[in-house]
């Protein structure tokens, strides 16, 4: 039977992303987006955030999806633990695991400079847990979030495109934001410099954790 998943976005541009990679498996994918709670974030409303998160995961977990996956990192920091009878799949996790194996010192990219201290928290709770020691320096580039909040998509990715050229190439690199992924990819394409995304470690976690079938091929 097709798994159903609902996946919860900060923006609609997230929903590509993810339609483009699990439209090779047989999964029935509901989207539901709510970009008004980066705004609630921006003015400090914190606790409104928190509990418009958890009715909107109650929301979903009542509509009849085997799993729900939370593709921003800014929701997943507000997710305190409550009950619901179905999985949750925050996708910064495997991407954490990913950062914890890597040996040198890395980079990690933000354009939204109000996702960055709940990332870094639970980034460094989760290696704490998992026992190891990263040698981080987080990057935010500034003045670039707004392109993608009002739809300026090829601004957006020439603006990150354009910063990630000019780093020290010594360091290993990744982009914590789904909205970034395409300028990641281009990067990667363009010099075969590799970037960690948070999207090619969602994959392989979705697909071991829920067993996912490809579509068999016409």
């Amino acid at each position: 039977m097709k798994k159903k998943i609902g996946c919860l976005h900060a923006h609609y541009s997230n929903i590509d992303y993810i339609e483009s990679v699990f439209s090779l498996y047989d999964l029935e994918l509901r989207h539901y987006v709510d970009p008004g709670l980066i705004y609630v974030l921006q003015n400090d409303q914190v606790s409104v955030a928190e509990k418009r998160v958890k009715d909107q995961i109650q929301w979903m977990a009542q509509s009849g999806v085997d799993a729900i996956l939370i593709t921003c990192t800014n929701y997943i920091a507000l997710l305190k633990q409550f009950e619901v009878t179905i999985p949750i799949i925050k996708i910064d996790e495997p991407y954490f695991e990913a950062l914890c194996k890597t040996q040198q010192p890395q980079t990690i990219l933000f354009t939204n400079p109000d996702t960055v201290p709940g990332t870094m928290a639970r980034l460094h709770h989760y290696a704490k847990i998992q026992q190891k020691t990263l040698d981080i320096e987080v990057k935010v580039i500034e003045n670039t979030f707004q392109f993608i909040m009002s739809g300026e998509k090829e601004k957006y990715q020439t603006a990150v495109c354009d910063y990630i050229m000019q780093l020290d190439s010594t360091r290993s690199l990744s982009v914590a934001q789904l909205s970034m992924v395409a300028a990641a990819n281009q990067i990667e394409h363009e010099t075969s410099k590799t970037i960690i995304n948070p999207l090619n470690t969602l994959i392989s976690s979705m697909v071991s954790q829920l067993n996912l079938e490809k579509i068999a091929e016409q």
